[in-house]
């Protein structure tokens, strides 16, 4: 697992260029799911340069992002601007994000990867943060990708199965839990023939 100074270093080093590496248009599955969604509070952690939560604000969401690199977060910002709508994006860990009760409509997981010694904890802060109603929407690489070239971690304790994902989120409801085999063409970054899992679920309460 890389030290939080080698995941800055990684990811401002790999945002540092003018172009977007992942695209500037939303992932298709958020981008669907959220469509279905009335409005609300968005959290999108790992954003990266805000292609989806820019989308989101240009629906109406309000929006609050966060990741590890500041490069990140300048050109998620300065997106925002081109696109005249306002996001509120940290420069945050996930271990020192904080997560308030109760408080998201939505939360967004688009290639969120999390270390496998931390996943299930921060997962659970994850499910505390939705309102009751809430709803989680998630497409990750499973553990399968580490065959593939089209992006990813590459290591097998950042990939998830969607038998772990299940578990950790098993006091959601879940409506859409599936493991496929996509073509990827989301950048330089995402391209390519990929194994990944899609999850739909919303917390009990309304």
């Amino acid at each position: 697992m890389k030290t939080e100074a080698e995941a800055k270093k990684f990811w401002n080093e790999r945002y540092s260029g003018n172009h977007f590496v992942y695209g500037k248009h939303p992932n298709t599955f958020f981008k669907q799911q959220l469509d279905k969604l009335p409005t609300g509070k968005l959290l999108m952690p790992a954003e990266g340069e805000g292609r989806n939560a820019v989308y989101a604000a240009e629906q109406g969401w309000s929006v609050t992002a966060f990741d590890v690199s500041s490069k990140a977060q300048k050109k998620a910002l300065e997106l925002a601007k081109r696109h005249h709508v306002a996001i509120t994006y940290e420069v945050n860990t996930f271990q020192d994000f904080s997560f308030e009760p109760n408080s998201f409509d939505a939360i967004g997981f688009i290639y969120a990867h999390i270390h496998e010694s931390l996943r299930r904890e921060l997962h659970r802060k994850f499910i505390k943060a939705l309102k009751p109603g809430g709803t989680l929407l998630l497409e990750a690489f499973s553990k399968e990708q580490l065959e593939n070239n089209s992006g990813g971690p590459g290591t097998l304790e950042m990939l998830y199965s969607k038998e772990e994902l299940l578990t950790d989120f098993k006091s959601l409801d879940t409506s859409i839990a599936e493991s496929l085999e996509v073509t990827l063409s989301e950048g330089d970054h995402h391209k390519g023939q990929a194994n990944i899992i899609r999850i739909i679920a919303q917390k009990p309460g309304n």
